[in-house]
């Protein structure tokens, strides 16, 4: 029988919950900071620790946020014509980087997903359909161009349509299949520039 120390298993375990890390990338991240980082292993867990205790989601947009507001909808800077849905606030973050938005945000945290319980009610729908009526002319929808995302798209279309509003869909430069915090500046800038309208 192989020799295991608990608590580094507990730790491989809990570095494993990542996005993108498999078992042995958790432990050589466990091993690394045992054997060499120990101070880093305070930081870590005090950020981990702060964020977990201060950040939350923005009353408006429902991006992650450590006020009631985040500072994007605080900011007079922004386009009060232009809302862009996306599925997680990591997309916010890729779009920002493009440059070339300047408008608002509605983050969903997810996507329609059916077969797995996700229905309109968990993705916030009724403070999107809240923000519709806050004088905006054009809810650009940048889901994910997969299966799930484009029937996002296409559900939360038709609620913009009812409110009179035009709903546009990022063009596809966006890989189908691939995720927007993947995708790369160029490829996401030409996405959103050269976005269009959804047709009935």
């Amino acid at each position: 029988m192989a020799y295991t120390v608990p608590a580094i298993e507990e730790l491989v375990q809990a570095l494993r919950q990542l996005p993108g890390v498999g078992p042995r990338s958790a432990r050589r991240m466990a091993y690394a900071l045992l054997e060499r980082k120990r101070p880093a292993m305070g930081e870590l867990a005090a950020a981990l620790r702060r964020a977990d205790e201060t950040v939350s989601h923005c009353q408006r947009c429902n991006n992650l946020s450590d006020a009631p507001i985040c500072g994007l909808c605080q900011s007079s800077r922004r386009d009060p014509r232009l809302l862009c849905v996306v599925e997680t606030p990591a997309d916010v973050a890729a779009i920002e980087a493009t440059g070339t938005y300047d408008g608002f945000y509605f983050v969903l945290m997810g996507h329609l997903s059916p077969l797995d319980g996700i229905g309109p009610e968990a993705l916030g729908i009724d403070r999107f359909e809240a923000l519709l009526d806050q004088g905006f002319e054009e809810v650009i929808l940048a889901t994910n161009p997969t299966v799930e995302g484009e029937a996002t798209a296409h559900f939360l279309a038709d609620l913009v349509r009812m409110h009179g509003l035009r709903a546009s869909r990022i063009a596809h430069g966006v890989p189908v299949g691939g995720e927007l915090e993947y995708v790369d500046r160029g490829t996401l800038s030409s996405a959103l520039s050269g976005r269009r309208a959804i047709e009935d």
